[in-house]
This record gives C-alpha cells, structure tokens and sequence, in this order.
C-alpha cells in the first residue's frame, strides 16, 4: 500500500510528541486514528518505527532514521504547496466563495492564510451561506466556486464537485462511560442512551439517513446548531452523540475529556470538497485557488 501524506504528518507529531495522544490531539483525531496510522504506515515500511513504553512511545533506530525521510517528503510538500501554482504569479482579482458555517469554522482559515500568502495580489471573498443557497448561487453566477460539505451535495446533474476530505463518523463520549469498556459498540447500543443532536449545515438529516435502514433512531434529549454545546454536553455526561473527526476536539471548553469511538456500522463519512457549475467558464483566479485547494489535500482525503 503506497504511504500517504496523512500517515507521515501522524508519525512526525507522534515521534516529536513522544505520545500518541498528544499527537491525536494535534490533530483533534481519536487516538485510535493515529495508532491505525502508524501500525499500518510500520506494515507499509516492513519494521517497527517505535518502541512502545509505559509513559508513551520512543523512536527505534529504523525509525529515527525514517523520521529524517519524513521531514524532507513534508518540506518538499509545504513548499510545492507555498509556491504559486499558476504560471500567472502575478495573477490579481478576486474569486467569490461560497462556504457553510462548518467549512467556515473548522476547515477554511489556515487554507485562506496560505493562499492568499501564495496569491498575495487575489482576494478570497469568502461569503457564509446554507447549503442551498450556495447552490442556487452557483447555478446563477453569483459564486465562482464554493468549499461545502459535498456529501450533503443534491444538484448533482448541474454541479460538479471534487472531494478533498473524508472525515470519519464517530461516537463521542464523556470519559467515564460504560461504553468505553465495550469490545464493540453498535447503534443499538446507541439508541439506548440520551443523545446529542447537532443541527448545523444539515447534520440532522444526515444522521436520519443512516439511522433509517436499521429501524431504530436516537434517543435526542437537546438539539443544537452549536458544536462547542454538542461538546460540553457530552463532556458533561448529559448524552452521547456521532460527529465527524474534523470537529472533534478532546476537551470541551471547561476542560472536561471526550473520547470517541468507532461504531460497528458503516456510518458515513462527512465529505469537505469543492463545488463549481461546469456551465460557467471558470477565471485564471478561480483555477489557481483550485488547484491549490487539490495539491493541499492530495492523498490525504480519507481515513
């Protein structure tokens, strides 16, 4: 299996860490993410790159000179992905972007200072709008591209969308939860517990969609378009919730641990990606945020 960018970011931040939930914390992933990660990346290189201890983990010889090979693949990525890609490096003007209130909190902003200081003569004018909106804006012109959650994507046949992120489902918990202990975890299991139900940029009804085939649904006790609420609610222990590993955070803000879990059932991911009408000749502006938006993301878009 060939490596991926995502599995050589996980084993630098785990080597520098020393510990691998430091290293999920840097990411806001689950631990189990980045322990998968590493196993299959030593699977991928054919020797163990770290010692495991009590207190955390230590580089193996193989592994410390691999963490050489690691740091010059990412330099080499971070400065074809800081380097103008357009041969119009003096490209100015302005793209108009359509992004949804997820994309525009978790996703967007260390995106938008990297190109605009690759791009320093185009704007990015970034314009929060629902889902619908944005694609009725892009049927009629107004936008030149958006960055959306494209799994939640319905015009299909007049739109055209590139996924650059996969992000896994999850079930998160407070740390104290009898969950935890359990060899697996279905959403039968689930439907036994309050749940938190987060209502922003569709997640409701997309959370209806998978629940559906299995004849059960969530026992929601609180509502909510606010995922820093879902989060110390569940931190709290009021309920459990499934959520995307791009919003997971393993503190909520009084500082009390969420965990996460994967479920038996194939839950869906949450896709971020752009979206664009093939109708619409697209600007030397708009293709250079593109290409930079795909070069930024290129094997690294699932888990």
């Amino acid at each position: 299996m060939p490596l991926t960018l995502k599995q050589i970011r996980y084993f630098i931040a785990t080597a520098d860490f020393g510990q691998i939930s430091l290293a999920a914390k840097e990411f806001n992933i689950s631990q189990s993410t980045v322990t998968a990660s590493i196993r299959q990346l030593e699977e991928d290189v054919g020797m163990p790159l770290f010692e495991r201890l009590p207190s955390g983990v230590s580089l193996t010889n193989e592994g410390a000179r691999f963490l050489q090979h690691a740091h010059n693949i990412m330099a080499a990525v971070n400065e074809a992905v800081q380097t103008p890609l357009s041969t119009e490096t003096n490209l100015s003007g302005s793209v108009r972007i359509g992004i949804t209130s997820t994309v525009a909190g978790y996703f967007m902003p260390k995106l938008y200072v990297r190109f605009t200081r690759s791009y320093p003569n185009l704007k990015l004018e970034m314009i929060e709008l629902a889902r619908p909106k944005i694609e009725n804006s892009l049927l009629k012109g107004d936008l030149d591209i958006a960055v959306i959650l494209v799994s939640n994507l319905r015009d299909r046949q007049h739109i055209e969308c590139d996924t650059l992120l996969r992000s896994k489902r999850r079930l998160w918990l407070p740390s104290n939860h009898p969950l935890l202990e359990a060899e697996a975890v279905t959403l039968n299991d689930v439907a036994k517990e309050p749940y938190i139900m987060l209502t922003i940029d569709e997640a409701d009804q997309t959370t209806s969609k998978y629940w559906m085939p299995t004849g059960l649904g969530p026992k929601t006790i609180f509502s909510t378009s606010a995922v820093e609420a879902v989060r110390s609610m569940v931190a709290a222990g009021m309920g459990i919730t499934i959520l995307s590993d791009m919003v997971y955070r393993p503190w909520s803000l009084d500082g009390q641990r969420i965990e996460t879990v994967n479920l038996v059932e194939d839950i869906p991911t949450m896709d971020v990606g752009l979206a664009w009408n093939p109708e619409k000749a697209m600007t030397p502006m708009t293709k250079a945020f593109m290409d930079f938006m795909s070069v930024s993301f290129s094997g690294v878009g699932s888990e």
